[in-house]
């Protein structure tokens, strides 16, 4: 309970840092602080908080699918997927409305980790670092099939603007479809169970009466879900699957259904410290929260790879 309190109030407090800090002064008299707050700030702040919840639900979801904690949808070519998606909808019908856009994404992207899941089932699990090195290679393969369609079609500006998740650009009415994320993490405690099923593998999850096709079916449903909103909206922000479930697990244990509000609450928090810090960095331009993330998770991974695993009694 105390670590859920204290996760809670940091994240309340990031929160507003967020909604305070901006290149507009909202207590100079000269605009509309509460015109600025609806439009701009408090829509920027929980998009990235919505963002970070549904990155970090996703890494949970595929690292106990395919049983490797090294892996996230970023590795497993879920985001690259989700682009040729929105590649191929922009090109077929240039002027789709944004659910248009997001259900293209989002069969892209459940193809695309399907794929992975498949090709997963096939790699040797005595190292557990084969799978991620695979996973690397396989996300090169789509990221280079988006970028060349991209190339070939006059489009590779679209792809840059997916890549680089940033908030910059989030207003009013352009970030609703993140609240998709709150349902599907909704749907993920009520699924925990099952899901941890996953992780101890297929047979001995079939043993103990789980409906295994059908879970990892839901499974790679919503981690594509979840990517796809994510990458329409905001574009990619890596690591957040791959790190924050990873601390979890060391702080908590592997009780999944007991972890999941920890894990909501940290990569809301950040991804949106992410953000404070990209726009404090160079005031007053901005630096892309994924790219800050970026450097931020992979000294975090480091630290998860060397780092001794405590232990969890009981």
């Amino acid at each position: 309970m105390r670590g859920a309190a204290l996760s809670v109030t940091a994240l309340l407090l990031l929160a507003g840092a967020s909604l305070a800090i901006g290149a507009t002064n909202l207590w100079s008299g000269q605009l509309d602080a509460g015109m600025v707050l609806a439009v701009s700030r408090v829509p920027r702040t929980l998009a990235a908080m919505l963002a970070g919840a549904g990155l970090a639900l996703a890494g949970v979801v595929i690292q106990q699918t395919v049983q490797n904690r090294l892996v996230e949808p970023g590795l497993t070519g879920t985001p690259e997927a989700a682009m040729l998606g929105l590649l191929v909808i922009t090109l077929l019908v240039p002027g789709a409305p944004v659910p248009g856009k997001m259900a293209a994404a989002t069969l892209g992207a459940l193809i695309g980790t399907a794929g992975f899941f498949v090709l997963s089932r096939q790699v040797p699990r005595r190292d557990p670092m084969l799978l991620p090195l695979v996973g690397l290679i396989y996300a090169g393969i789509l990221g280079a099939a988006a970028l060349g369609l991209a190339w070939i079609t006059d489009l590779v500006q679209y792809v840059a603007i997916w890549q680089a998740g940033e908030f910059s650009g989030v207003l009013r009415g352009r970030y609703e479809l993140l609240w998709l994320v709150a349902a599907l993490a909704v749907l993920l405690y009520l699924l925990a169970d099952r899901i941890t099923l996953l992780g101890l593998g297929e047979d001995r999850a079939r043993s103990l009466g789980l409906n295994w096709r059908q879970t990892v079916l839901i499974g790679l449903g919503i981690v594509a879900l979840a990517t796809a909103v994510i990458v329409v909206t905001v574009g990619a922000v890596p690591f957040v699957g791959l790190v924050v479930p990873n601390i979890v697990s060391r702080l908590r244990g592997d009780n999944l259904r007991q972890n999941l509000p920890l894990v909501v609450t940290l990569g809301a928090g950040l991804v949106l410290a992410s953000d404070i810090l990209g726009r404090l960095l160079r005031w007053p331009y901005e630096i892309p929260a994924a790219t800050v993330f970026a450097v931020l998770g992979a000294g975090l991974f480091l630290w998860l790879l060397n780092a001794p695993r405590p232990r969890h009694d009981g």
